[in-house]
């Protein structure tokens, strides 16, 4: 039930969000100084809630051998008083808020393959995604990437070291994954140090990248995984024309079955879902949804849980790492492991 009552609270958000007021202004908020501890949501030199393992343990990141860069998912919608088109990282309520979704049941995903770094940034508006406003969009997503590349180069100027690299991303933070990819890692020496990048919530096409290729199996690495999940026969439908140019499928558009780790339309049924989250941390559900890939779309059976008769819709944005947490979990420590093998056989 408490997956039926966080989607209602988010409703309830969403309906009673205050959206951009006028075109684009710089924020007078200032540009985050990575150097401290506090302008980042997790740091493997502080206790946070992407330390946190389902069951009531946590991990120690000190002791990994690869790191991962997780960028987090849209979070400010504004509230009365505030209608800026990018966020304060100041907020504190803002803050609690991401800390306590994004960064507990997305970025705990991988502290099992890596020490995990989740920079905050002065992230765009929900609204950029939708307004008819595309200049003030683009400049809040501009300014927003460049507090996320900010915090990258610092990571790898003061703590990367020469580790390898797992690249995570969810919606918002995909939308900036991208062209991070594109500059430190597609075609540059930094690719040799790249683990994997799982890109979720947002279309990913071929086209993206020149040197950067899809993972097609679950132990490669070097490559970039990415899906968009949906209730199995979901069609998309636009009544505004241009929202309808800005989403419609897109060619070229990389899909992976987090089930099976394959871009293929082989079907993948539950019983290989090693366990999902919802909205209560230490509750597992095994086996809770299958998955195929159809198009540009990954189909999964509508989820059956205590509140979920209600449950109407069918874009399941929300959940796209979440359904198949502990697949994404474990296939980040083998690629790890892949990735540290292959390279001491290269050594020999």
């Amino acid at each position: 039930m408490k997956y039926w009552t966080g989607l209602i609270v988010f409703i309830f958000l969403m309906a009673c969000r205050v959206v951009p007021h006028g075109s684009f202004e710089t924020p007078k908020s200032p540009t985050p100084d990575y150097r401290l501890l506090s302008n980042w949501a997790a740091h493997p030199d502080k206790k946070d809630a992407a330390d946190s393992i389902p069951a009531h343990a946590s991990v120690d990141e000190k002791d990994l051998s690869a790191d991962v860069f997780f960028i987090y998912p849209t979070t400010y919608i504004g509230k009365r008083g505030e209608d800026q088109w990018n966020a304060s990282i100041d907020d504190q309520e803002l803050n609690n808020r991401t800390d306590a979704t994004a960064i507990l049941f997305q970025a705990s995903i991988f502290n099992q393959a890596g020490r995990v770094f989740a920079p905050r940034y002065r992230q765009a508006h929900y609204e950029a995604y939708f307004t008819k406003d595309e200049n003030s969009a683009k400049k809040a997503f501009r300014l927003a990437y460049q507090d996320v590349e900010a915090a990258f180069q610092y990571y790898l100027d003061h703590w990367n070291h020469g580790r390898p690299i797992i690249i995570a991303s969810h919606s918002q933070g995909t939308t900036h994954a991208i062209p991070l990819l594109k500059k430190y890692f597609d075609g540059t020496p930094l690719q040799k140090q790249l683990v994997a990048a799982y890109l979720a919530g947002m279309p990913v096409t071929r086209d993206d990248f020149s040197q950067l290729m899809p993972c097609d199996h679950p132990d490669q690495t070097g490559c970039y995984c990415s899906w968009r999940t949906f209730q199995t026969g979901y069609r998309p439908h636009f009544k505004k024309p241009y929202l309808a140019e800005r989403f419609a499928p897109l060619e070229n558009t990389v899909v992976t079955n987090p089930l099976t780790w394959t871009t293929d339309t082989v079907y993948a049924p539950k019983r290989v879902n090693q366990g999902a989250l919802l909205f209560r941390f230490n509750d597992i559900y095994p086996e809770l949804v299958d998955a195929q890939v159809v198009r540009d779309m990954l189909w999964v059976t509508k989820p059956k849980f205590r509140g979920s008769l209600f449950i109407r819709t069918k874009n399941y944005h929300v959940a796209d790492y979440n359904f198949f947490y502990f697949n994404v979990r474990e296939n980040a420590r083998e690629r790890v492991e892949a990735f540290r093998s292959h390279n001491i056989q290269v050594s020999k």
